[in-house]
C-alpha cells in the first residue's frame, strides 16, 4: 500500500508541519515515509506545499504526480491540485478560506472550517492542527495515537503550546 498525500496553503499556515506531523506518525507505526516541502522565497504569505507518501514497503519517488488525498488550507491551492487528485480520491478543503467550486464528480469533498474552529478553541494558527485531526479520521492513515505522541515529542519543551495543539487535534478528529 503506497498512498501520497498533497497538502497546500499559504506560507506560515503550517502545511509543512501537517506534513512533518503526518511523517512523524507513519514512522513510529514502523512504516517507510517521504516528506517532500516546496515553498517560495517569501515563505511566509506566499505559497508552500508538501508531498508525503506512506507506504509498507520502500518508496521509489517522493514525487505525487496523482495524489490520494489533497489538503487545501486556501484557494490558491485548492484550485491549483484539485485537477491532479486521482480518481476517487478526497479533497479536503479549509472551508474557512475556501470557496468549492469543484468541477469533477469522481472525488470526495471533505470541507473543515479549519480557521474558524481553531479561532473557537482560542489560536487561529492551529487551524493546521485542526485540519489534521479531521484528515487522520476520514484517511485511516495513522493512528491519533501516533500524531498525538508525536506532537508530544516535537513539543517536549512547549508545554502550552501542546496543550493547544492537542485540543485542536482532538476537535478536528472529532468532527467525522
Amino acid at each position: 500500500m503506497l498512498v501520497k498525500t498533497i497538502i497546500a496553503g499559504f506560507g506560515g499556515q503550517g502545511v509543512l508541519s501537517i506534513g512533518l506531523s503526518l511523517t512523524q506518525a507513519a514512522m513510529l507505526e514502523g512504516r517507510y515515509v517521504t516528506y517532500l516541502p516546496s515553498y517560495g522565497a517569501e515563505v511566509r504569505g506566499g505559497t508552500a506545499n508538501c508531498t508525503v507518501a506512506i507506504s509498507d514497503e520502500e518508496i521509489a519517488s517522493p514525487v505525487a504526480s496523482t495524489p490520494e488525498f489533497v489538503i487545501a488550507m486556501n484557494q490558491p491551492s485548492l484550485i491549483r491540485f484539485q485537477n491532479q487528485i486521482q480518481s476517487g480520491g478526497v479533497l479536503f478543503l479549509n472551508s474557512s478560506l475556501t470557496q468549492a467550486e469543484i468541477s469533477r464528480g469522481d472525488i470526495e469533498v471533505v470541507q473543515v472550517p479549519a480557521d474558524n474552529i481553531a479561532e473557537e478553541l482560542g489560536n487561529r494558527k492551529s487551524a493546521n492542527v485542526v485540519m489534521l485531526g479531521a484528515f487522520i479520521k476520514k484517511s485511516n492513515l495513522v493512528s491519533l495515537d501516533s500524531v498525538v505522541k508525536g506532537l508530544k515529542d516535537t513539543l517536549k519543551e512547549k508545554q502550552k503550546l501542546r496543550a493547544i495543539n492537542k485540543e485542536a487535534l482532538i476537535t478536528g478528529y472529532n468532527l467525522f
